[in-house]
């Protein structure tokens, strides 16, 4: 992966503004693409855009599949226009009104236009061709994806591995009876990710036309009660009656004297290399097909990842297993020579894990808000140590804004900025300073979160790691979005060489 010298802003779809009381793929996305092009930046940086739950929060990165798409991101605006339905007919609850996003209201107003485009949908006495196509093109994993959604609606929301044995365990004679039965809900499973993966093509297809490209995000675990784990179960670490045997953490340190502890299956990588790493390639070309360039997400696991006993409490009595991630990689990059591939290379690293990107020639992440303190040689986060092969980022969605960071930064912190910049640092400059740091670094590609090009405060953070409230819900408003500053921008983004003006424009300013 060889990158040019650009610049991108970090905004997850969630967080646009619209009138359905959560950001889509309708009107602002487009509008978004626009401000990208008008104002030098080449990528569009966003986090999974797989389907998210209540019982996690709605986070992105805690999903019932590594595949299929987030329904709440589908537009109803374009499902209008599109033909199948009215909106006048379904009323906007007055809490969509809110400057966040509340899932719950949200998921309710969103399903029952679901009931009603599908409604539209069968009164076509033939298929569309289009979702032919789209149901042949995605079959690996749209089969199985739409059968454990409407199992896990027939058994209340039940984990797959409480369903009764046979759909438990796949038998086939269980699958068969449990299609039939349910082979209108499945149907309606595979129209509505017919719906978003249609109206994402169209937002890539306008994008690209602008020069913008996406910046996806693959987590590095699947949750246990997910499509994936259930279709899959032989690549996960589980006993006979399918609960895990291992699951994932992050071993003690500095920040937590007992660790963190995930919860999630951890992959059985015999069984995987066994298989050539079928079921991680599939994901990785399903996130290809959504993204120009993508993060993987805690990468330092695919040389080694912590694992604890199922059922403790903590990950203290964890342990690290190796895991094979130079022949991954070398499999991988037959399938992907150009390996458009990021590395979330941040917190407990090793010497196997720099190796493994040194390797391949991974770009990893430098992240500005770590650059600051004590240390005014040595930290690899301060820019006059990044390297061109790198990320450089002001913070990323789960630090503060760099508002709330300065307001909690120690004096030390605070003081060695001032040093370093020579200027005079407040809340007030803060995210300029950083921002302007950033693009200023030899890292190939800065990106900054929105919520910095604007200068929010800690009412904007996206999401506070370690907990589990009031996380992935923040939206801007039509009134903060910086519509007015795309030429500042672009002025900003050529005069630190992220963006080549067109000979056209040259010649229109002269």
């Amino acid at each position: 992966m060889k990158l040019d010298r650009s610049s991108g802003i970090l905004l997850h779809i969630t967080s646009l503004p619209s009138a359905f009381g959560i950001g889509d793929i309708g009107p602002a996305a487009y509008e978004f693409v626009d401000f990208l092009a008008e104002s030098g930046h080449k990528y569009w940086q966003l986090l999974p855009l797989n389907p998210t739950d209540e019982t996690y929060s709605h986070s992105p990165y805690s999903s019932f599949s590594a595949f299929a798409g987030n329904p709440l991101l589908i537009s109803p605006e374009l499902l209008e226009k599109e033909g199948f339905l009215n909106l006048s007919e379904f009323p906007k609850p007055k809490k969509f009104d809110s400057g966040k996003v509340i899932f719950k209201v949200v998921q309710e107003y969103k399903e029952k236009l679901f009931e009603a485009a599908f409604k539209e949908f069968k009164k076509k006495k033939k298929k569309p061709k289009a979702f032919t196509i789209f149901c042949k093109e995605h079959e690996a994993w749209l089969e199985d994806f739409s059968l454990y959604k409407s199992l896990r609606k027939k058994y209340e929301k039940a984990g797959w591995f409480a369903w009764p044995e046979g759909v438990r365990d796949r038998k086939p004679t269980a699958l068969k009876a449990a299609k039939k039965e349910l082979c209108e809900e499945i149907e309606k499973e595979k129209f509505i990710q017919f719906l978003f993966f249609s109206q994402w093509k169209s937002l890539t297809e306008y994008a690209h036309e602008k020069e913008v490209q996406f910046f996806g995000d693959i987590p590095f675990y699947v949750n246990h009660d997910s499509a994936d784990c259930w279709a899959n179960a032989a690549y996960f670490k589980l006993e006979k009656d399918k609960m895990p045997t291992k699951v994932s953490g992050v071993p003690p340190d500095y920040f937590s004297e007992t660790g963190q502890l995930w919860g999630t299956p951890v992959y059985d990588w015999k069984v995987l290399e066994a298989n050539d790493f079928d079921w991680w390639f599939h994901r990785i070309h399903q996130n290809l097909l959504l993204f120009d360039l993508v993060r993987l997400d805690h990468f330092r696991a695919f040389a080694a990842y912590w694992e604890v006993p199922a059922g403790d409490d903590t990950a203290i009595n964890g342990k690290w297993v190796k895991s094979p991630g130079t022949k991954f990689f070398r499999l991988l990059k037959k399938d992907f020579p150009n390996m458009p591939l990021i590395a979330e290379d941040l917190g407990l690293m090793d010497e196997p894990v720099y190796k493994l990107l040194e390797k391949f020639n991974f770009p990893g992440m430098k992240v500005l808000h770590f650059a600051f303190g004590e240390d005014r040689k040595n930290n690899p986060y301060l820019p006059f140590n990044h390297i061109p092969n790198s990320v450089v980022y002001s913070g990323t969605h789960d630090n503060n804004t760099s508002v709330g960071w300065f307001n909690n930064a120690g004096k030390v912190e605070k003081k060695h900025l001032q040093d370093y910049t020579g200027l005079k640092v407040t809340v007030k400059t803060v995210h300029k300073i950083l921002h302007r740091i950033a693009l200023d670094s030899v890292s190939k590609l800065a990106v900054v979160p929105l919520q910095d090009i604007i200068g929010l405060g800690e009412e904007a953070i996206m999401n506070t790691p370690g907990t589990t409230s009031n996380n992935w819900s923040w939206r801007v408003t039509p009134e903060e979005f910086p519509k007015t500053r795309a030429g500042d921008l672009r002025e900003m983004n050529i005069l630190f060489g992220r963006y080549q003006q067109p000979e056209r424009e040259k010649k229109t300013e002269k």
